[in-house]
């Protein structure tokens, strides 16, 4: 499968790290890498400069965290489109992290394969996350976030169910597309809807609240 290269800006205190993923992503013509920083302010300078398609961002930095560096560049930008490097033990960040703009979370630790899915998805308009990071972002979810009442008060359709589920399990857009027989453009509309009736900002807090009302279950 051949795909435009996304141009990457990659935030990450620790430079052997930076370079591996680098060279990862470039050698494996994954995308093109345009600008690093070592912390929140070394980005926020650079994005002054440069035009992403996607931010590769870490969380715990000096300086200026990535949590505070997502907040100020989406305020900047709100159509930037930053991916989370995480680690587990994470957990008590992704939530403000999904509250400022994030797209989506990838595991340091991931493979080639995983990388290259995340950042294709992101750049394509669609969220990403592991279905084990998913479970401990639940973790940091207020339990009494929503009411029993608010649920029977949704009327999804059958098809905005199933459009949910597979959501959920961290289906794509086209994918969707493909398992439904219908077009990504039905996919984008259904999610629209799901997104206006359960009031959720994005598709991460969608997921959050599917599973926290037991709409679905992983």
């Amino acid at each position: 499968m051949t795909h435009l290269k996304p141009k990457v800006i990659l935030v990450d205190d620790h430079v052997m790290f930076r370079e591996a993923l680098k060279s990862l992503l470039e050698q494996e013509n994954i995308a093109e890498v345009i600008g690093e920083g070592g912390n929140g302010i070394e980005f926020l300078k650079i994005l002054d400069a440069l035009v992403p398609d996607i931010v590769l961002m870490d969380i715990d930095m000096p300086r200026m965290d990535g949590i505070e560096a997502t907040q100020k560049a989406i305020e900047r930008n709100p159509d930037l489109k930053i991916l989370i490097l995480s680690m587990f033990g994470d957990e008590s960040h992704y939530r403000k992290l999904i509250l400022a703009g994030a797209r989506g979370f990838i595991l340091k630790t991931s493979g080639k394969r995983e990388l290259e899915n995340a950042i294709y998805a992101v750049y394509n308009n669609d969220n990403y996350f592991s279905v084990d990071l998913l479970r401990k972002v639940l973790i940091s979810v207020n339990e009494s976030q929503y009411e029993d009442s608010l649920i029977r008060k949704l009327d999804l359709s059958d098809r905005e169910m199933e459009t949910l589920k597979l959501i959920c399990n961290g289906f794509s857009n086209l994918e969707i597309a493909e398992r439904l027989f219908i077009s990504v453009k039905t996919v984008e509309f259904y999610k629209s809807k799901l997104l206006q009736k359960t009031n959720s900002k994005n598709t991460v807090n969608l997921v959050l609240f599917a599973i926290k009302n037991n709409l679905v279950t992983l």
